[in-house]
């Protein structure tokens, strides 16, 4: 086998919201001398720091981090050009010696990068999406859910209600080709450009959960509130895609009046308890990934002992 022909490694971890990804990938950064690449759609934007719980500058600076910081939030950003960015990195820090390590919870990226997902040039109609939009205003965000359910329920089953522009773009694709965007992923060959370790952190679902409602308190004491104030100071507004994500549209309809403190936190809780179970689902149909139930928080140890195993067997990579 020639050296061109060697495929290039990649470790991946992925795991739903609030599952540990950000204290494992750290020690695994450190002891495999990997660079870790994000693998979140929404820490790719400036001043949007709490609310999608980025690693903090101290950890940041422990480890060299990608694809975080990259934009301003009225960004647009896609999954197509997350892979043609990511793969970038990767090129890099394999080019460096340093093993490429992508770390996120947004499983088209992850999916994508991994699996190399060519995306089709559909096109777009600027009529159609104004029309959705229309709808969207008049009948409210959760009526464009249910509309995309009714023709891709698969679709609609992993995108929020509240992300619009990706709601939007799914009947789009419907719209413009006839085919479900669901479907058109399903034909992907997924044959991956990289030799892969794929590890999914898991645990007991009511632990979860109660991880869950602790992060978000600990985000509101850290001042997520205040961060959303500043964002919106600059002229960012509930209309752009990052600001839709979860944790700033809840904190926006607060601000507005629409909804009361208490209703607040306990919309917030609870889509991102199902926004957690939206992840696991999508994790759960991906191949090759390894699973690894962290539900026994305080055996950290152990779990370093089964993933350096995991590693060891997929990369040949000894620490």
């Amino acid at each position: 086998m020639t050296q061109a022909s060697i495929k290039p490694k990649l470790l991946v971890l992925v795991g739903p919201t609030a599952v540990g990804k950000t204290k494992l990938s750290l020690t695994l950064a450190a002891e495999f001398g990997a660079e870790i690449i994000s693998g979140d759609s929404m820490q790719v934007y400036r001043g949007m720091d709490i609310g999608t719980a980025k690693a903090t500058l101290e950890e940041q600076a422990q480890v060299p981090h990608h694809m975080i910081d990259i934009h301003d939030p009225d960004h647009p950003f896609s999954a197509a050009e997350f892979q043609e960015r990511a793969r970038g990195y990767i090129s890099d820090i394999h080019s460096r010696g340093k093993l490429p390590f992508l770390v996120g919870g947004t499983g088209l990226y992850v999916e994508s990068l991994c699996y190399d997902f060519q995306f089709s040039e559909v096109g777009s109609d600027e009529a159609f999406r104004e029309e959705q939009l229309r709808y969207a205003e008049q009948f409210g965000n959760d009526a464009l859910w249910e509309r995309l359910k009714s023709i891709d329920p698969e679709s609609a089953e992993r995108l929020h209600p509240n992300d619009q522009r990706r709601l939007i773009r799914a009947l789009e694709v419907y719209h413009l080709t006839g085919e479900r965007l669901s479907d058109q992923l399903k034909v992907q060959k997924k044959v991956s450009p990289y030799e892969l370790c794929i590890i999914g952190l898991t645990m007991d679902r009511a632990l979860l959960y109660q991880r869950i409602e602790q992060r978000i308190d600990q985000m509101i004491e850290e001042g997520l509130v205040e961060e959303v104030k500043q964002l919106l100071k600059q002229g960012y507004t509930k209309h752009h895609i990052s600001m839709q994500g979860l944790g700033y549209k809840e904190i926006i309809a607060f601000l507005e009046g629409t909804m009361t403190w208490e209703e607040t936190i306990v919309l917030l809780k609870r889509d991102t308890r199902r926004f957690a179970k939206r992840q696991l689902s999508w994790f759960r149909h991906m191949k090759d990934i390894e699973w690894v139930d962290v539900t026994d928080m305080g055996n950290f140890s152990a779990h370093l002992r089964q993933i350096h195993a995991i590693i060891a067997d997929k990369l040949k990579f000894e620490r």
